[in-house]
């Protein structure tokens, strides 16, 4: 049996694992990498294998650094079996249908500016038109259900409390004359006590684990700030008149942010400010959520008895088209836009970014990970100068960092997570979905808690057991 490491080895961004047992090929995940823009095309564009060599792939959750190459896998000559939970595939339906449509808008607009420029023009990664087959081929599976991903080979899901329907993986794969391996794979952890989602589940034991380490090294404020600094940057900014602009994941952050909000507006303590959702997916994924109850924790189930919108208030606007969207530029007042994608490198928010950033009223509020390279990253630094669509723009606004957003695990929230496996059992743990130095850190903090082998795999390393 062996272990290939494809993407979201030593970077957080393009989750993708190769296991090789029985003669077969499992893919654990197929992201889209996302970084600097020379560099993603080309590796998304090419498998380090032969697509149709692929029998199944396991997806953990429908964020398109998990799921969002899945299509050109297909289009690649991919003909087996997605599993994934109920949830997991309606995100999937509208996410990709969503990531090929802004791809293709992306590159139209990309390639007017190259035109002027006498540079040949370039191809979106796949279309919509290419998503169509690659969604006939999800098998929705439930939580806690074991299914069978090839012969010798089944898995269970269970809730990972990252975004609605993510799931932790744990595999049992038997080969002839051989014990059964047990290998676990965390997708990404969420954190407990956070409002909506339940609480991560124990995935049960394993013999080797491929576990994220996005915050290794790191802890969050509490969860409970959230609402307190959030108010903070709305007063604050009101006060100037300015803007706040929110890049923000469409599933996931945003419905957090919302449902944030609707609970401040409850309370009375939300100042009179519109808000508006820039982000067609965002409404169809609030949509999602709406229909998956089974997903919510106790207290969000408690407090839908007496609101039953707790992702709707008075002042939210969910803008649907793109000419809708425009007029925001040329709103005058403060107001809130929060727009995908959340690590601000495609979609409406790099156009509210290149016509707000300059301006000192404004504040962009960041409100998840951002990766290395991406352009959420260079403001994330505060870089004096950041290049969007081309053009060079001075970043002149207040940015404010709100990790007690985040929808992933911190150091101390991880190790949480691990601490009832059986370290006499676990013989491996990978580190993978995390930069270097995040999981270098996370790896000093398992071996300070007994257990024992750690390795942060590099990009195409392989493993055999």
């Amino acid at each position: 049996m062996e272990l290939q490491f494809i993407g979201a080895a030593r970077t957080v961004t393009g989750s993708m694992h190769l296991l090789r047992a029985n003669g077969k090929q499992i893919l654990l995940d197929c992201g889209m990498f996302q970084g600097r823009r020379a560099d993603t095309y080309e590796r998304n564009k090419n498998f380090p294998f032969d697509a149709s060599s692929i029998d199944a792939v396991v997806l953990s959750h429908a964020h398109i650094d998990h799921a969002g190459n899945l299509p050109n896998l297909v289009k690649s000559g991919f003909r087996g079996n997605i599993y994934c939970t109920p949830a997991t595939a309606d995100l999937c339906r509208i996410m990709l249908m969503d990531s090929g449509h802004i791809q293709e808008k992306d590159v139209e607009f990309v390639n007017k500016r190259r035109k002027k420029k006498h540079l040949p023009p370039i191809e979106p990664l796949y279309t919509t038109e290419d998503v169509a087959p690659m969604l006939e081929m999800l098998v929705e599976v439930p939580y806690r259900t074991e299914f069978e991903v090839l012969q010798g080979v089944t898995g269970i899901y269970h809730d990972a409390g990252h975004i609605l329907g993510s799931a932790s993986v744990h595999l049992t794969i038997r080969e002839s004359g051989k014990q059964p391996f047990r290998l676990g794979f965390t997708g990404d952890v969420g954190r407990p006590n956070l409002p909506i989602l339940r609480d991560p589940e124990f995935m049960g034991h394993v013999d080797a684990l491929i576990c994220e380490s996005t915050y290794g090294g790191k802890l969050h404020a509490p969860a409970e700030e959230s609402s307190a600094k959030l108010l903070d940057v709305v007063k604050r900014t009101m006060e100037r008149g300015g803007k706040i602009i929110v890049p923000a994941f469409s599933v996931g952050r945003t419905q957090d942010l919302v449902y944030q909000l609707n609970d401040m507006k409850n309370r009375g303590l939300l100042p009179d400010i519109p808000v508006f959702v820039d982000s067609p997916l965002s409404m169809k994924a609030t949509a999602i959520f709406r229909k998956h109850p089974e997903c919510f924790d106790d207290e969000t189930n408690r407090i839908l008895k007496t609101d039953d919108d707790v992702f709707g208030f008075e002042r939210l606007h969910f803008i649907r088209d793109a000419e809708e969207s425009k007029t925001l530029n040329d709103r005058k007042g403060s107001c809130m836009i929060i727009a995908a994608s959340g690590m601000c490198e495609a979609g409406r928010i790099v156009h509210h970014l290149a016509n707000n950033i300059e301006n000192p009223d404004n504040t962009v509020m960041i409100v998840g990970y951002q990766a290395e390279h991406t352009l959420g990253r260079k403001i994330v630094e505060r870089q004096p100068e950041v290049s969007i669509f081309g053009e060079a723009k001075r970043l002149n606004c207040e940015v404010t960092v709100m990790n007690s957003f985040s929808a992933h695990a911190d150091n101390n929230e991880l190790l949480g997570f691990l601490e009832p496996m059986d370290r006499s059992a676990l013989k491996n743990i990978f580190l993978v979905h995390g930069d270097l130095e995040r999981a270098e850190k996370f790896s000093a903090s398992l071996q300070q808690h007994r257990f024992q082998r750690v390795d942060i795999p590099e990009r195409l390393q392989t493993f055999t057991f």
